[in-house]
Parts: C-alpha cells; structure tokens; sequence
C-alpha cells in the first residue's frame, strides 16, 4: 500500500529557512579575494599595518577585537536560548555531535598537528613559528561553529529545532571548556599556556558576546516581536559578513610580507585542517546514521561536528601570540579551508520552475535513500525533508517521518 504524502509549504515551516544569498554561495571567492588584497597590501604598506598591529590594550588588539565583536554578535542573535529545553527531543543526535566537538575534534587536530607540522612537514617550515602553528591550529579546533552552521544546515535542508537547540547548547559548554581544553592541548604539546590572556579571550569573546546579544534580543522582542528582531538580523547581516572580510584583509596584512616570502605554508597548514574537517563530518554522520537517526538531523550534526569556532579561534591566537604569528595565518587558514570544504560535503540547492527547491546533490555520504524510521530517541523531522537525493526541500514528506 502507498504511504501518504504530506504536504508542506515552506512558509509554514515552524523555523521558516531562507535561500543561501548570493554573497554566502560565494563566500569563498571573496574570502580568496580578501586575502589577496590584504597580503599584497601588507607587502605594499607594511607601516601602515604594523600601527594597526601596535594598537593594543591588555594583549588585545583593538581593531581586531571590534572586527570579531562584529562578526560575532549579529550571528549570537539568532541563537534563542530557550530552545535548550527541546534538546531531549533529538538526544542521539546532540550526543554525537557532543562527542565529535568536545572529545574527539580538538584532539584529533592536535595529533594531526604533531604529526604534519613537527613531522611531515618539518624541514619546509620556519623552525620558530612550529610551536605557533599547532597552538593556531589547536585554537581552530578547540570551539565549533555557532554561525556559519546555519548556513550549512540551511544548504543540507537540516532539521531547524535540532540545529538551533545544538548551537545553543554548544555555546553554554563553550563557555567553561574552551580554556581547559586549550590549556590541556597546549601543554601535551609543551606550549606554554599564558592562563591570563586564555580567560581574557573567553570573557571578550565568548561571555561578553553571549550576554550582549542575549540582552539585545530581549529586548528587540519585547519593544516588537519577531518582525523586530528579524528586520535587525536582515540590517546585520552585511555588517558581520563585511567584518569578516575586513578582518581578513587586516590579518594577511599583518602577515603579508612572510606569505610572500612563504606561500607554500598556505598549503601545508591546510593539509591537517582539511582531513581533520573530513574526518569528523564523516564520523559523526556514520554514527548517527549507525544510531538510526534521521537524515535532517544527521546531517547538520556531521556539519557541526566538522566546524570551526574561527573567529573565536583568530582572536585568542592574536591575543595569545600577536598579529603575526604563526598561530594567528593557521586560524585564518582555516576560514580560508572550512567554506569550500563544508559546501563540498553539503547539498547546493537549486531553484525549479515551481519555486520549490530540489536537492542537487547528497550531504556527507548521503545514498539519496529515506533514513530508517525514527526508533526511540531518533525524533522524526517535522517540518523538514526526510530524505536525499531528487525529493523537493521541505515540500513533500512521507507520512511516517510527519510527525
């Protein structure tokens, strides 16, 4: 007997989704562009960037924090913190992701590190910066993503409760991790651990910008509901894609003369990023798929369980080491990496005649096949597609994953 269809529209989705914009889809072209730019203004004016490099307070350099405060803050308000109560509702899911971000993601990019920048690569990089290098690489993966995510979810056609609960809840841990894990890290990697500059760079950039933005949206909801706080997010959004690109022209800057001197560390730094970033999006899909979880919600958490904090991880690296560190080129290298790698193991969407959108490709090893039923624990995807492949986003679901 055929199961019934159900359909959906996108607009009554309970977490309505926009289409990817144009300036998101290539991201990566002005990433590359940006870097560009600042390295060959770097090389053209070094003065001009070594002022800019000199104006700091306390280990912290002012134009990069106002840059990464930019960044982050418009993306923090869109995190509802109240969607931690739902997060029992995809327990198999959270779980993995936990997992791969907090017990297997850090250290596996430390043993990567060990094994490229104090083996492999060794006699090709400058023997002072191979301390630097591991510690940046250390502080990329010490903290996943909480706003390129949304993004990538966004593209896979992800569950949107699943993802906002998972983000919400990995800033809450982050909070009182990320230091230990990082002084742990270095210290295996006999780094010594500046504990001052470490708990100065969570309270910028972690405590400060949680609470600013949680206080903010309050308030954008209280003075005008939704509507408000969605035509504020709209006006920000610019802004915090404009301070990435503008920190990235400021970091090359800062880098630009040893980049030209040097353009093969470029390359050799983005090996452990790249098989790091491959390695745990395959491992926490595997798992979640081996747990029965549904597509909608193993996919995002193979996304997450990949990413990379990177504005948190470039500004404790220039805090920690300077603008011109080498940890500060590995955690800008891994803006660099994480874009393109994370739209190649993601779905793009395509516009159809209809206006509905279709799945062009698979996300991270997705077999276009529909996911196991949801079994105890495995909450099924309301709202969302339940499968891969050629099946219209979020417009057609079958009966059995409706819940």
């Amino acid at each position: 007997m055929n199961e019934p269809v159900v359909e959906t529209s996108v607009a009554a989705m309970p977490s309505q989704r926009a289409p990817i914009g144009i300036f998101e889809r290539y991201l990566t072209i002005w990433v590359l562009l940006c870097i560009a730019a600042g390295t060959l203004l770097g090389h053209l004016f070094p003065g001009v960037f070594a002022k800019l490099g000199g104006m700091e307070m306390a280990q912290v350099n002012l134009p990069v924090a106002l840059l990464i405060w930019l960044m982050i803050v418009p993306m923090l308000l869109k995190i509802d913190f109240h969607t931690l109560a739902g997060v029992r509702q995809h327990w198999k899911g959270i779980g993995v992701t936990l997992f791969v971000n907090w017990a297997v993601k850090p250290f596996s990019m430390a043993l990567l590190g060990w094994i490229f920048i104090r083996h492999v690569f060794v006699a090709y990089l400058p023997a002072a910066q191979l301390d630097s290098y591991i510690a940046g690489l250390i502080l990329l993966a010490a903290a996943p993503c909480t706003a390129m995510v949304f993004v990538w979810s966004n593209l896979c056609n992800g569950e949107p409760h699943f993802t906002l609960s998972q983000v919400a809840l990995n800033d809450a841990i982050m909070v009182f991790a990320f230091a230990p894990i990082v002084a742990l890290l270095l210290g295996i990697s006999s780094i010594s651990v500046p504990w001052n500059t470490l708990l100065l760079s969570v309270l910028l950039y972690i405590m400060v910008p949680v609470v600013a933005s949680l206080l903010l949206r309050r308030r954008l909801l209280a003075r005008g509901g939704m509507p408000r706080l969605q035509a504020v997010l709209k006006r920000l959004g610019p802004v915090s894609l404009a301070a990435l690109l503008a920190m990235l022209v400021l970091l090359f800057g800062f880098q630009g003369k040893q980049i030209v001197a040097e353009p093969a560390v470029i390359g050799m730094l983005a090996v452990p990023i790249l098989i790091q970033v491959y390695f745990n999006s395959g491992l926490a899909y595997w798992l979640n798929r081996r747990l029965g979880v549904p597509y909608c919600v193993a996919g995002p958490s193979a996304l997450i369980g990949a990413s990379n904090f990177f504005e948190l991880a470039v500004a404790t690296a220039v805090g920690l080491f300077g603008v011109r560190s080498g940890a500060a080129l590995a955690t800008v290298v891994g803006v660099l990496i994480e874009v393109p790698v994370m739209l190649s193991g993601c779905a793009s969407s395509t516009d159809r005649a209809d206006g509905t959108k279709r799945v062009r490709d698979y996300c991270l090893s997705g077999d276009g096949e529909p996911p196991p039923p949801p079994s105890d624990g495995g909450a099924a995807c309301s709202g969302s597609v339940a499968r891969c492949g050629s099946e219209p986003v979020s417009m057609r679901t079958r009966g059995r994953y409706s819940g």
